[in-house]
C-alpha cells in the first residue's frame, strides 16, 4: 500500500486557496479514480483506490496545516505504510504559478506543514510533490496564500495539477523520483 498525502486547512473558508493546493490534487485524484473521502480516522479524512494494480491511500488531514504530522504519522504507523511508500503534495510558493517540482527529500523551506511531517516523521527522506502557488507581489503571505488562484492563474494551477497527478500515478507504478524529476520538473 502507498499513501498519498494532500496537506491543506480544513473548513469551507479555505477552499479552494493556495494554502489548499494538496487538497485539490488528491481531491481531484480521488474523482478521477471514483473514490470519495468517506472515512474519517486518526484526524484525517481517507479515501482508497487502486492504480495500476497497487492500494492507495488519499490521506487529508484534518488538523491545521501546522499539525498535519499529527495525522500522518499514526496513519503510517497503524497502516503500515513505509516512509519509501509515501509522498506529500503542497503548495510552494518559490516556483511559479503552472510549474510542478517532485522532491526526494530536503527542509522543509519555511513550509509548516513540511516542518511539522518532519518532526513527527523524525526524518526529511520523504518523497514530495510540490505545486506552484507563486510568490505574493503586494500583500502579506498569510493572506496570499489564504486567497484564492486569479481567473489567470486558475488554467495553469489546474494544468499543474494534471502533470502532477501523472506524475503521482507514475510514482505509484515505480517511477523513481530521479526519473520523475528529470520528466516533470
Amino acid at each position: 500500500m502507498k499513501m498519498i498525502v494532500g496537506l491543506g486547512n480544513i473548513g469551507t473558508q479555505y477552499d479552494e486557496t493556495r494554502h489548499n493546493t494538496g487538497f485539490m490534487v488528491v481531491d481531484r485524484l480521488a474523482s478521477l479514480y471514483h473514490t470519495t473521502f468517506s472515512k474519517h480516522q486518526m484526524e484525517a479524512s481517507l479515501a482508497t483506490t487502486q492504480i495500476n494494480g497497487e492500494k492507495i491511500l488519499l490521506v487529508k488531514p484534518s488538523t491545521y496545516m501546522n499539525e498535519s504530522g499529527r495525522a500522518v504519522r499514526p496513519l503510517m504507523d497503524y497502516y503500515k505504510i513505509d516512509i519509501k511508500d509515501l509522498i506529500v503534495v503542497y503548495d510552494d510558493m518559490d516556483l511559479p504559478v503552472g510549474k510542478i517540482r517532485f522532491r526526494q527529500k530536503g527542509a522543509a523551506g519555511g513550509h509548516n506543514g513540511i516542518k511539522s511531517l518532519i518532526a513527527h516523521l523524525k526524518t526529511q527522506d520523504f518523497d514530495r510533490l510540490k505545486v506552484g502557488t507563486d510568490h505574493p507581489q503586494k500583500t502579506t503571505v498569510v493572506n496570499y496564500v489564504l486567497s484564492k488562484f486569479t481567473a489567470t492563474q486558475r488554467p495553469l494551477f489546474d494544468e499543474s495539477v494534471d502533470r502532477g497527478i501523472n506524475g503521482l500515478e507514475d510514482w505509484v507504478k515505480g517511477m523513481s523520483i530521479a526519473d520523475l524529476m528529470n520528466k516533470y520538473n
